[in-house]
């Protein structure tokens, strides 16, 4: 075994069973994951996935998707694409940037991203995904034996700037060369059908910290039912390995978590879609709000939106618009009221909408 799996990973140092939040593109963002862990205080988080190409050829606009402070770790850096040389040197970044762990997404299944072959489309070629990987380590490597941005030859000065500044902030304990960061993977059951039987292992032989797994192929998108079936077969899969697994798909709340776990003997879960507009949901059932104690959250989620894009060149309200929406549910009008917020252009402007339905959250 190597270190990527040895006792001083994190990973292995989180309460169990482990519950984290999902990645999820154009979701997980700084203010989700702030929200989510004051409120939920889920085992860990992950940022959206960024794209190694995009950082590689100097869009250095996609820092901001490596926003992230103490009150979240541990946190993970979620990246993708195809080239493994790319995935090195943002393992250099990311460890630079000071993150627990890195996280390489094999399992988005978007077009955009799967006919350029990443995502879920590395299920299908299996040795560039243990390629990937094992770049991924390399690079984590050669951060601990010194190597920096600086000597990242596709890294931009831009980039490295940044980069160096956020570094410099950093407590000496993430600049301590000598902790370790594991490399996880989060991917799917298959591409066309199921090929977990074959594609577990493949990931298993590299020595990979943790699995998450969703319990659907690429051509099912979102659609249909996770197969928890499949996802405790990969469970029986990594036994004695010294790899992780955790299920994802279709949890629907703590307890739902905690009865898939035991039915298919996982590590733990991540939940995705059940944590948006409820960052409550991984709390036990007795500690879930009411609606009003929701649509303040969702006021504080909107006014740290503001506060953390607000001052962008391309700042836009409307990507925090779908939260407040998910915020309001189950309640009277609650499809008119949604309509209005899809409008808002301000947390300003939800105080308002939600006042005129009758409820005062501010």
């Amino acid at each position: 075994m190597t270190d990527q799996s040895a006792p001083t990973s994190f990973w292995q140092e989180l309460p169990r069973p482990i519950m984290g939040v999902s990645p999820m593109d154009g979701i997980t963002d700084f203010p989700f994951r702030q929200i989510t862990k004051k409120y939920g205080n889920p085992a860990v988080v992950y940022t959206e996935f960024t794209s190694v190409e995009g950082l590689c050829h100097g869009a250095d606009q996609l820092l901001k998707d490596f926003l992230f402070d103490v009150s979240q770790r541990p946190v993970i850096g979620q990246i993708y694409g195809t080239t493994p040389d790319f995935f090195r040197q943002a393992a250099i970044v990311l460890c630079q940037l000071g993150f627990d762990g890195i996280d390489i997404n094999m399992g988005c299944p978007a077009k955009n991203v799967a006919h350029s072959g990443a995502g879920a489309a590395l299920i299908q070629t299996p040795q560039l995904a243990q390629e990937i990987i094992r770049a991924t380590q390399l690079g984590i490597k050669q951060w601990q034996e010194g190597i920096t941005v600086e000597n990242c030859p596709d890294i931009t000065e831009a980039i490295a700037i940044k980069v160096n500044q956020r570094s410099s902030k950093l407590p000496s304990h993430y600049q301590d060369r000598t902790r370790m960061i594991p490399v996880s993977v989060k991917t799917r059951v298959g591409y066309h059908q199921p090929v977990i039987q074959e594609w577990i292992p493949t990931l298993v032989e590299t020595e990979v910290a943790t699995i998450a797994l969703h319990g659907r192929t690429l051509k099912q998108q979102y659609g249909g039912l996770a197969s928890w079936e499949l996802i405790g077969q990969a469970a029986e899969l990594v036994k004695n390995t010294g790899t992780l697994l955790l299920g994802n798909g279709d949890v629907k709340s703590l307890e739902d978590a905690r009865q898939k776990i035991t039915a298919y003997g996982t590590d733990g879960v991540l939940m995705g879609r059940a944590a948006m507009g409820n960052p409550f949901v991984f709390k036990e059932s007795d500690q879930q709000p009411d609606h009003f104690t929701l649509f303040k959250v969702a006021l504080e989620h909107a006014q740290l939106y503001e506060q953390t894009f607000g001052t962008g060149e391309k700042y836009n309200f409307l990507p925090m618009r779908k939260h407040l929406g998910w915020y309001v549910h189950d309640i009277p009008n609650a499809s008119q009221i949604r309509l209005a917020i899809y409008r808002c252009n301000s947390s300003q402007e939800f105080v308002e909408v939600m006042k005129s339905f009758g409820y005062e959250i501010a």
